[in-house]
């Protein structure tokens, strides 16, 4: 089976963690979001992907390959300027020839992929959309069936007093070639606002396919926190090491954490998991973490406690700190004088580089 996978968003409700890298390379459990999703498709049967890439093409190659590492096979397009979601699939027809999945790039999930395939060879539909249930669907797009299961109606975004069901769009498709036909070349195009619903002024079937399983939108900081911890949960009496770590037989860790390789954790350092740590990082004597996320090269200076953050690759956390619901971007270094402004640093906040050696100077478009 063939996909089509959409990793051409710059991520910006995900910063300052993607200032300098996508969104879909971002570590969840110290490997790229997207590695996850390949993992997946690739265990389910899906082994011939296309990646329709926009923001930072080099990076997402780089860091994902070709696929053959994991048993795939993958082709990529790329987009000189943005398409939106039909319109990168419409770039990528020549390598459509048969019935094909449609997936956004920034999701995790464990939606059966195969039953969804052989759902949709019975029906025979244009299109057959995987739909899961949310507690608040006005954040995203609600779509209304009927008893046989066709799709009826598609609301983007609705009102509360809008509302008519919790099932929404869970941006996983499958897509027969002839829709392609209606989606213009070269010109921005998006399956929810232009395709769907001209199918179904068509009178095209449209196939839902409800689900349960795990499905999680990894496209802000709090997510991607989330997505991190459920994963971990899964395993909860594990502290998995990659590599070779030193820890002092003084700390106390809580599983379940994941220590990248090289980590060092010194005396009397407490982590409670769920915790991620990168490769290369340094909890030092007396530091406290909880339900956070480290990227590679983290440092956590003496008697600081952190709960509930997310901090970017080449960070410092000076001695003394409290820190709580922090997110950071890259190269950033975090001293008890930032903490005199205010009770805590806000969730979501960037901390502007103090003392970093050559830091990587951010897009314009990121707050400094």
């Amino acid at each position: 089976m063939k996909a089509v996978i959409l990793v051409g968003g710059k991520g910006t409700r995900m910063r300052p963690l993607t200032c300098s890298i996508p969104k879909v390379v971002v570590p969840v459990l110290n490997r790229p979001l997207l590695e996850h999703t390949l993992r997946s498709l690739g265990r389910q049967g899906i082994g011939d992907i296309v990646l329709a890439v926009g923001y930072l093409p080099e990076v997402v190659q780089e860091r994902i390959g070709d696929g053959s590492q994991l048993g795939i096979r993958i082709t990529y397009v790329i987009e000189q300027e943005p398409l939106g979601t039909s319109g990168a699939v419409k770039n990528a027809q020549k390598y459509l020839d048969e019935p094909f999945f449609v997936f956004n790039g920034d999701m995790l999930t464990g939606i059966d992929l195969t039953a969804m395939m052989e759902a949709h060879r019975k029906v025979k539909p244009k299109v057959t959309m995987a739909l899961i249930p949310v507690d608040n669907p006005t954040i995203y797009g609600v779509v209304e069936t009927n008893k046989p299961g066709m799709i009826t109606r598609f609301v983007e975004k609705p009102t509360w007093d809008q509302v008519t069901t919790n099932m929404i769009n869970a941006g996983i498709y499958i897509v027969e070639p002839e829709v392609l036909r209606l989606i213009p070349a070269g010109v921005f195009s998006m399956f929810e606002h232009n395709v769907f619903p001209k199918l179904l002024e068509m009178g095209e079937p449209l196939l839902a396919y409800p689900s349960d399983a795990y499905w999680i939108d990894v496209g802000a900081p709090d997510k991607y926190l989330k997505a991190n911890l459920d994963l971990l949960r899964q395993r909860p009496r594990e502290i998995q090491r990659e590599g070779v770590s030193e820890i002092h037989p003084e700390a106390r860790i809580e599983p379940p954490v994941l220590i990248g390789d090289g980590c060092f954790i010194s005396a009397r350092a407490h982590i409670v998991g769920p915790v991620v740590l990168g490769q290369g990082c340094r909890v030092l004597e007396d530091a406290g973490l909880e339900g956070s996320v480290l990227w590679d090269g983290v440092d956590v200076w003496n008697n600081t406690v952190m709960k509930g953050c997310v901090i970017a690759s080449q960070t410092v956390v000076e001695e003394d700190c409290r820190l709580e619901e922090c997110v950071t971007g890259h190269h950033v270094v975090i001293g008890r004088e930032v903490e005199e402004f205010g009770a805590r640093i806000p969730p979501h906040s960037y901390v502007a580089p103090r003392g970093a050696k050559t830091p990587p100077p951010p897009p314009s478009s990121c707050p400094t």
